[in-house]
């Protein structure tokens, strides 16, 4: 038991004791996964997305995590640019879309920034391109859940504002 403790000790940043819900840190047969000498709880969210490395090696421990918390992902799956990084383990995300006009027979450019939760298992950087899935009210504003992250290819200043369309 007390190999578990300090092995979980280490990775304390919070005011409280952090430890995964459906992990418990002093019984001998335990219910999670063993990867690498210590116990760990982690999930396959489906839809085709697969758990990332980081998921099932790292230490940390998030609750509203989808492959190691208690969110689980339904609705809409949407794809946006990382315009935001400044809150904790939170993105705010812009979706770009194009909105037709009758009047002048054309359409006009449009977006919407939402805000999404994002697991420590990811490292993101303004321009990358996010998969994100709905999942029950995280908070007032978050709704949505990053589930993959694809690396920003551009360079320079466009990369925040430029209009793309998925």
């Amino acid at each position: 038991m007390a190999s578990i403790v300090s092995s979980i000790a280490h990775e304390q940043k919070e005011g409280a004791f952090q430890k995964q819900p459906t992990i418990f840190v002093g019984r001998k047969r335990v219910l999670g996964r063993k990867v690498r000498g210590q116990t760990r709880y982690w999930k396959d969210v489906g839809l085709g997305f697969k758990t990332p490395k980081a998921a099932i090696e790292n230490d940390y421990v998030d609750k509203k995590c989808p492959f190691t918390g208690n969110v689980s992902i339904r609705g809409r799956i949407l794809r946006g640019t990382v315009v935001s990084t400044k809150m904790q383990r939170t993105i705010v995300v812009r979706r770009d879309y194009l909105h037709w006009v009758p009047k002048y027979n054309r359409y006009e450019k449009r977006h919407k920034n939402i805000s999404a939760h994002i697991s420590p298992c990811f490292k993101t950087k303004v321009g990358d391109v996010v998969t994100i899935g709905q999942c029950r009210p995280l908070s007032k504003t978050v709704r949505f859940n990053v589930l993959k992250v694809d690396p920003q290819t551009l360079e320079g200043l466009q990369k925040k504002k430029r209009f793309r369309v998925f």
